[in-house]
């Protein structure tokens, strides 16, 4: 009996450590899904020279992040895929697949989400960049503080200048 969740078209299994939830579909890009942490993922593999059929089961906290990438079939279609990306690359394991790209974003994203992971873009040689939103080479989303604290600032606080410092009575 399997604990989790499982995505239609592939052998990943997202388990959550609860029975209750092995019943339900993982419907990508909504946020319907169960609000409790991911924790580990269960790889199946066939082991080339035996022909034996294994899982390895590696926890979330293992992967790096969740790519990206797109490639051109020999038949000259658009294919993208999504894969959680381990330091270890034999552990790296491709979670989507499609034709086009009407949907890899959404799903790339809600992975990211799902797993708390950082999400990554695959470069055609294989290297993974860091996605980050940038319009014209400015960065989106957080920016500096526009105030020092006391401690940064290496002066008194405002109010504390306006006071008098105090004079100690020495009789």
């Amino acid at each position: 009996m399997v604990h989790g969740v499982a995505m239609e078209g592939s052998s990943v299994v997202l388990a959550f450590g609860k029975p209750a939830i092995a019943d339900r579909r993982f419907v990508a890009a909504n946020d319907n899904g169960p609000k409790d942490p991911v924790k580990t993922v269960t790889v199946r593999r066939m082991l080339e020279q035996s022909g034996v059929s294994i899982k390895i089961k590696v926890p979330v906290t293992e992967f790096i992040g969740v790519a990206v990438a797109t490639s051109i079939s020999e038949e000259g279609v658009l294919m993208s895929s999504i894969e959680l990306v381990h330091s270890d690359s034999e552990l790296n394991y491709r979670v989507f697949e499609e034709q086009g790209n009407h949907n890899v974003v959404a799903e790339w994203q809600n992975w990211g989400k799902k797993l708390r992971l950082p999400l990554f873009i695959k470069a055609g040689d294989g290297q993974y960049m860091p996605y980050s939103q940038q319009v014209d080479g400015v960065m989106l989303g957080s920016s500096a503080s526009r105030r020092k604290l006391a401690a940064e600032a290496n002066r008194r606080p405002r109010f504390l200048n306006r006071r008098k410092p105090g004079q100690s009575e020495a009789n």
